[in-house]
């Protein structure tokens, strides 16, 4: 059952992470990663098809590999956490403590995401 559920949340993260290909709104690499870390723990051939996918490969293969993260991206993935955080809090979030919530997650993934190792471009 455990291993089925990690299966489906895979899923729904990789179809998230895809979707952010073609919506910039949407951050793509964290959603792979978390598709792979889910696809670690229950399908080794998934786990290996998003990694060796010729499309979804490149946006998380560096990470993976310990090369880190390109620092257009990581600004990239930033901006738009902030973009839709912020637009939440201000336009759709009428509670303060959701808003509070909110910008704490903000704050934490963006220092998360700042932290890691940044890949030297060539």
């Amino acid at each position: 059952m455990k291993k089925i559920l990690l299966i489906v949340l895979g899923s729904i993260s990789l179809g998230l992470g895809v979707i952010g290909i073609f919506l910039p709104v949407i951050p793509t690499t964290p959603f792979l990663l978390l598709s792979l870390w889910l696809y670690m723990r229950s399908s080794k051939k998934l786990y290996n098809f998003v990694l060796t996918n010729k499309y979804l490969g490149p946006y998380v293969n560096d990470y993976i590999s310990g090369k880190g993260i390109p620092i257009k991206a990581k600004k990239k993935a930033i901006f738009l956490i902030w973009l839709t955080i912020g637009f939440s809090t201000i336009f759709i979030i009428g509670k303060a403590i959701l808003k509070v919530m909110l910008l704490s997650i903000a704050t934490i993934v963006s220092a998360y995401i700042w932290t890691r190792k940044t890949r030297k471009v060539k």
